[in-house]
């Protein structure tokens, strides 16, 4: 193996609410200073040389993984209109090709796009927010040349396969049509924050097109859809607690827009719609969220349909001509409840894993009583489902295939509650083979996040097969900071109560052990983003639990992150991490920031991910990181930072590319775990 890169230290002092914080890395964060590539390049050649043993082992686990894929593979065609709307995958090909059938499935296909001919001599590429005009005639998509997030708008004639000349460019995330000539867009300002929204003509230039909405406050961000029932295009302002809703008539775009939900501090809101009526999933009043309803001509003419219940959270609503599905999670699990509503009648469908994940599929129709869904549980591949919502029959219209078979009766999964220090309970979904007995000597990974309100899902995974199959036993913490339990369950951990994440995440790996799943020496901890500051937080409080850690793209330089107003995301933040201007809030980031409480301590070994080009969390926090813990670290113990110099937040882009990023985490885990790996 060869010497580790140690970067050097050039003195720099923070200076914030009259305290003084020597920062040695800081220089890391020019990404224009040679220096800065050069470090990042070495930590690249360090992490090659060291992992160079698992060569072998790596290429074993990508072609187990790419062996379990169907390539040549198609979705579930999903009809709008006169259409049957498809994509699949060809083998040899890293992206799907977008199709269409006209009538029937058994018409002539037509490819409408090919993200492989987008791809061609592109390192990297993200197609996102496909949609179709009304008339079916054009299609437009938002296009990532490079992983950071500021993508441009492209349009195709689908009745002639040309691309429309005008591109509009330093777009984010959403897109909806109006009628079929007009689209509406979001635009980002210098911190990518989506700030305005704007109304395209496309087939007129880019410089004719017209601002609708913009937003000085830097805590919102603005979003754009079309309701299913085509009536409206439904303009969002958010921050991470307050909502504001508008709407244009989707056949009259040019009108100006209405608020259908007036701006309340602390109250959010979405929307859906059907029939003349305004449907709102809400926390007004309600801690858990509750529906309300009101004529779409009269807004503030509200009613209840369904009350707050404190035991099941409302998550989410979809409406169709005489039905809404709600989204809820109760003891843990998300279900589904469907209403009519013509009658008022509620049935709940029920799931037959101890643990599962549900997610929506292609509901492109309005007048319709069959609602689809994907079904997945960590022992169950994912099946698309028909449900019919006045007979309740279900008919699985597709179930993901797992080439060279697959037996789930040789694995299982269930549900473990471990006890917080403050004695609230946490779920943890765990898989493993069935033959396995819990007698402390399996190894394991640990998977956490905890932020932002998002429930990790119990899925399956085929990759995670070629673990399962070796004996790992693979667990998700379900801790707070999610909402896995209820709003509340996000609520107690943020702001203030953030610490409740990590302690609920040791909290869960000692039970993990405890109940005999695992042992401290052959226990592996994985989580990204948000989930890589748990990572760091909860390696500095009890480096001793765990044998390796994988850590990607970590948020593990918060405190001076949260002080950096001109970064992307970071004002809109201050609703989930609060504002260190302030200096009790300060204090309270300062104390668990993992870049600030490094200390001379043995550590487990690591791998961390960083993306060059990723406007989350920028590529210098764990670079900053990495470089700390080695000037500071007590141990010998591999640690390795592996930078994507031309890609973003997620790594790699395409379906190769995802399992190559895949192999190497497994490799590093198993290599780390001394797993038998013939």
């Amino acid at each position: 193996m060869s010497t580790p890169p140690i970067a050097p230290r050039h003195e720099h002092i923070h200076t914030d609410l009259g305290v003084h914080r020597p920062d040695s890395y800081h220089w890391l964060k020019d990404r224009t200073d040679p220096e800065t590539i050069a470090y990042l390049e070495a930590e690249n050649a360090f992490t090659t040389t060291s992992m160079a043993h698992t060569d072998t082992l790596r290429k074993k686990l990508y072609d187990e993984m790419l062996g379990r894929i169907q390539e040549d593979d198609t979705s579930a065609p999903a009809r709008r209109g006169g259409y049957w709307y498809y994509n699949r995958t060809v083998s040899g090909k890293a992206y799907p090709i977008h199709c269409r059938r006209a009538g029937s499935m058994e018409a002539e296909e037509e490819v409408i796009l090919d993200v492989n001919a987008l791809a061609e001599g592109q390192e990297y590429l993200n197609v996102s927010s496909l949609t179709i005009s009304p008339d079916h005639r054009l299609l437009a998509w938002l296009q990532d040349d490079d992983g950071a997030e500021r993508f441009r708008l492209r349009i195709k004639d689908l009745t002639t396969s040309e691309m429309l000349p005008e591109e509009v460019t330093g777009l984010k995330w959403s897109l909806a049509w109006g009628d079929s000539e007009t689209i509406f867009y979001t635009r980002a300002d210098d911190a990518q924050r989506p700030f305005q929204i704007w109304r395209h003509d496309a087939h007129r230039p880019a410089a004719e097109d017209v601002l609708v909405v913009e937003e000085p406050d830097e805590v919102f961000f603005l979003g754009v859809g079309r309701s299913r029932d085509g009536a409206h295009v439904v303009l969002s302002i958010a921050s991470k607690i307050t909502t504001e809703l508008q709407v244009v008539a989707a056949d009259a775009p040019k009108s100006a827009p209405r608020i259908v939900w007036p701006r309340r501090e602390g109250v959010e809101a979405a929307m859906a719609s059907g029939h003349g009526r305004l449907y709102f999933r809400t926390n007004l009043d309600a801690q858990n969220f509750r529906l309300l309803s009101a004529p779409a001509e009269a807004p503030g003419a509200l009613e209840e349909i369904l009350p707050h219940d404190p035991a099941v959270f409302l998550k989410d609503i979809d409406a169709f001509a005489d039905h809404l599905v709600l989204w809820q999670r109760a003891n843990g699990l998300p279900r589904l409840t469907v209403r009519k509503v013509s009658t008022g009648a509620e049935h709940t469908i029920s799931f037959p894993d101890p643990a599962y994940d549900l997610e929506a599929s292609s509901n492109l129709e309005f007048d319709t009583d069959t609602f689809r869904f994907a079904y997945t549980s960590p022992v169950q591949p994912d099946s698309v489902i028909a449900y019919s919502m006045d007979s309740r029959a279900q008919t699985i219209l597709k179930e993901i295939p797992i080439r060279g078979g697959y037996d789930r009766s040789r694995f299982t999964c269930r549900r473990l509650w471990a006890t917080a220090a403050d004695g609230a309970k946490i779920p943890i979904t765990v898989a493993h083979r069935a033959d396995l007995v819990p007698d402390g000597s399996h190894p394991a990974l640990l998977i956490g996040y905890g932020s932002y309100g998002y429930s990790y899902p119990a899925y399956f995974s085929s990759a995670r097969i070629s673990l399962l199959e070796r004996g790992v036993v693979i667990a998700i913490a379900h801790i707070r900071g999610g909402s896995e339990m209820g709003r509340h369950w996000y609520e107690d951990g943020k702001f203030f109560k953030k610490k409740n994440t990590f302690s609920d995440f040791i909290a869960a790996a000692e039970h993990l052990i405890a109940s005999g799943f695992s042992a401290p020496d052959r226990l592996a901890i994985n989580g990204g983003s948000a989930g890589g500051l748990l990572m760091g937080a909860v390696i500095n409080d009890r480096p001793d639990l765990f044998r390796a850690v994988v850590s990607q793209v970590p948020f593990v330089d918060a405190l001076n992150t949260m002080l950096d107003a001109t970064l992307p995301l970071t004002v809109t933040e201050y609703e989930e991490w609060g504002n260190p201007n302030e200096r009790p809030v300060f204090d309270y980031l300062a104390s668990y920031s993992p870049y600030d409480n490094l200390s001379a301590q043995d550590y487990p070994a690591m791998l961390v991910t960083a993306g060059l080009n990723d406007p989350r969390v920028g590529y210098w926090e764990p670079a900053k990181w990495v470089a700390a813990l080695r000037n500071i670290k007590t141990d010998d113990n591999l640690l390795l930072l592996k930078t994507h110099m031309g890609a973003g937040h997620g790594g790699k882009s395409g379906r190769y590319g995802r399992l190559e990023d895949t192999a190497w985490v497994f490799g590093f885990v198993l290599d780390q775990l001394r797993v038998d790996t013939e």
